[in-house]
């Protein structure tokens, strides 16, 4: 797989309890899984300022240069970077799911796979083999549970925790590696200006009671895929019928008491 074009699209980070700028976690183990895949043939490019320091912790997992498209704070990086992609004649396109900073949507996967035209594998956890342009991938689901894909080449990927965690950074080779930037066609995102920004919250989830004694159960419980059919379709039903329905399922989920 050291033949294949590769490029890992990075971002800046934030510290979960101070706040700081640091390397995303989720870029930082696409760039883990484009190491073990292309070693020092991999390309990983950030858009955005590339006076950012905090973009050496990249250049710390052992890489020699990382390339920036300048972007002024508030640019549309999505045109500068599926122009780049589309000349640089990438065959695999690695980035994580979701920003850390910024609008933080997870959207930059999808729209620059749908800008190039490239299938979108999301939450994938290995590249196991590339023959006669098909790449056979593990996509990873919840609980644990793995999926074995086949995608033409080229296409982009997304991942998330269920990738290999991303070697430590050392501060020699992150202080001599090169940050070249790159001038680019600026776009401003007109959504973005107009949008108002919240910190986002996570839903709460609700609690399943696990009833089983033994570990094997307990293990069996907690790997099984969610089993639906307490439910039921209502189909050509008055409104009258369908507010009845949804009031008697809210009771009995106990939300109205």
């Amino acid at each position: 797989m050291t033949d294949l074009n590769i490029i890992c699209l990075v971002s800046i980070g934030a510290h979960p309890s101070s706040g700081r700028a640091r390397r995303a976690e989720q870029d930082a183990r696409a760039v883990e899984l484009g190491l073990r895949l292309a070693g020092a043939r991999l390309q990983v490019l950030h858009a955005g300022d590339p006076r950012e320091e905090a973009l050496r912790a990249y250049l710390g997992m052992g890489l020699n240069e990382l390339k920036v498209l300048e972007q002024a704070p508030g640019g549309d990086a999505l045109p500068a970077l599926a122009d780049y992609l589309s000349d640089a004649g990438a065959q695999l396109v690695l980035t994580g799911s979701q920003a850390e900073t910024g609008e933080g949507s997870g959207m930059l996967p999808f729209l620059l796979a749908e800008k190039l035209g490239w299938p979108l594998v999301v939450g994938l956890a290995e590249v196991e083999k590339v023959e006669n342009g098909v790449a056979q991938v593990l996509q990873a689901l919840p609980r644990g549970q793995r999926r074995r894909l086949k995608v033409r080449l080229p296409f982009l990927a997304s991942v998330d925790n269920a990738a290999p965690t991303a070697r430590q950074s050392a501060f020699g080779p992150a202080r001599r590696g090169l940050l070249s930037a790159e001038e680019v066609e600026l776009v401003a995102d007109v959504l973005l200006a107009e949008a108002q920004l919240q910190p986002a919250r996570p839903r709460p989830k609700r609690l399943k009671v696990i009833k089983a004694k033994t570990g094997a159960e307990r293990m069996k419980a907690a790997t099984a895929k969610a089993a639906g059919g307490g439910g039921q379709v209502l189909k050509d039903v008055s409104p009258q019928a369908g507010a009845e329905a949804i009031f008697k399922l809210l009771l009995e989920e106990g939300v109205l008491r």
